[in-house]
Formats: C-alpha cells, sequence, structure tokens
C-alpha cells in the first residue's frame, strides 16, 4: 500500500485531517479530494481485475475496536465496509479476570484485498478524527454523558457512510466508458465483488444474524453528523469462540 502513489497522497491528506490544529474548513477541503481518491482507486483496481481476477482475490482481516463506545465504533466501521462493498461481522467476547468482566469488540471483514486495504486506512484515520471532535463536542446541559457520545458515534458514522457511497458511486459513473471497452459495466462488476465479498463471510460464519436494532436515549446524533459531515475521507486478533453477528 505504501508503494502506491495515490493512497500516498491520500495519507497525506490524513496526516492534516488528524493534526489537532486543523480547522473545519481545512477538513471540509480534505474531504473531497480523499473521497474521490479512494474511490478512484478502488475502481482502478477493479477494472484491472476484470482482466486478470487473481491480482486481486477476496480476503478477511479482523480489527479489535478500542473502548470506550466500542460498539459505536463497530458502527462506525461497518458503514465504511459496506460502503466499499467489504461484508463486516460484529464480535463480542467476554474476558474475565480476578475483578471483572469486560467485553472486547471486534469486526471481522471480507472484501478484495485493496477494497481492505482502504478500508484499514480509512477506518484508522476517521477513529482519530472522531475521537478528537467528539472531546470538542460540549455534552448539553442535563444530557447524560454516555448516552450523548454514543449517539455521537452513530450521526458521525451514517455521516460518514452516506459520504463514502456518494463518491463510490461517482466513481463508478465517471469510468463507465472504461468498463464498457471490457464488455462489462461498472454496475455489473462492483456487484459481483461485494457478492463474492458476501460468499466469503456467510462461509466463514454459516449461522451467521443480522444484528438487532438499537434504540439510544442520547441526543448526540446531530452533532455527530455534523462532525461526519466535515471528517476527512483520506489498522489484533481475537482468539476463542465469539459471537457473530452482521454489522
Amino acid at each position: 500500500m505504501a508503494a502506491d502513489p495515490l493512497l500516498a497522497k491520500v495519507r497525506k491528506l490524513l496526516a492534516q485531517a488528524e493534526d489537532p490544529a486543523c480547522t473545519a474548513a481545512e477538513a471540509e477541503a480534505f474531504t473531497a479530494k480523499a473521497a474521490a481518491l479512494i474511490a478512484r482507486h478502488n475502481i482502478d483496481e477493479a477494472l484491472l481485475a476484470v482482466d486478470d481476477p487473481e491480482r486481486d482475490r477476496v480476503a478477511d482481516l479482523e480489527l479489535d475496536l478500542p473502548a470506550p463506545y466500542a460498539r459505536e465504533k463497530a458502527a462506525l466501521g461497518a458503514r465504511v465496509a459496506h460502503a466499499l462493498r467489504c461484508e463486516a461481522v460484529l464480535r463480542r467476547q467476554r474476558r474475565y479476570d480476578e475483578w471483572n468482566v469486560r467485553t472486547e469488540v471486534a469486526l471481522h471483514v471480507f472484501g478484495h484485498r485493496s477494497d481492505l486495504q482502504a478500508f484499514e486506512l480509512l477506518l484508522a484515520s476517521l477513529l482519530v478524527q472522531g475521537t478528537r471532535d467528539l472531546t470538542r463536542s460540549r455534552v448539553p446541559r442535563g444530557e447524560h454523558v454516555a448516552a450523548y457520545r454514543r449517539t455521537w458515534w452513530l450521526g458521525f458514522a451514517g455521516a460518514v457512510g452516506q459520504r463514502l457511497e456518494q463518491a463510490e458511486r461517482a466513481a463508478a459513473a465517471g469510468a463507465e466508458s472504461r468498463f464498457a471497452a471490457h464488455g462489462t459495466s461498472a454496475a455489473l462488476v462492483l456487484a459481483g465483488r461485494a457478492e463474492e465479498a458476501r460468499s466469503a463471510m456467510q462461509a466463514a460464519y454459516p449461522g451467521v444474524r443480522s444484528a438487532a436494532p438499537r434504540h439510544l436515549s442520547g441526543g448526540g446524533g446531530r452533532d455527530g453528523w455534523a462532525c461526519g459531515q466535515r471528517a476527512d475521507l483520506g489498522g489484533q486478533r481475537l482468539g476463542g469462540p465469539a459471537r457473530g453477528e452482521i454489522a
């Protein structure tokens, strides 16, 4: 990934976006450029794989999500994965020690190698950006802090997911003539890649189920959404048995 000049540009944008001194206006400027570069990279890899399927096979990766608000950060990861035609399974495992019980949260993500690279790059930066922006968001008077912050992360995830999907659709539309030259269409190729990722996930988790909807009472969703609109869109494994859900 480091050798790809386009992704190197994305890394530079992300480094700027993660800077604590970055203003909202600067983050918005980084957003459009970085999202477009990621989408273009994914489309280019999909097109090259039309002629050489072995170039970009389906793979998987597992990522631990750090506390606090690990479940909500997993929701962000799932939205990023979905926008990049990957499948994400939420894994939760209880750990016991002498003093307490804690639940560890991870995502097991399936997709083509190039899409997984983009996913890992994006999510790592978005977790940094989201944590920074959340600390800048004042919890309204009378609001429960944890409830506010859980819904803030979900609002952030929703905005980021929507913007990534828009960028991917625009890149696909702009590449239609290139796919036509190969006797196919962007929609057909990308749908096939998404289905291959889903098949790999189902083979690994034959009993997987969709996660139940969550009903949270906090009022941070609007603020999280606003920060997600500004975010720049430029990565341990779990052992032992765990529960699986489609995140």
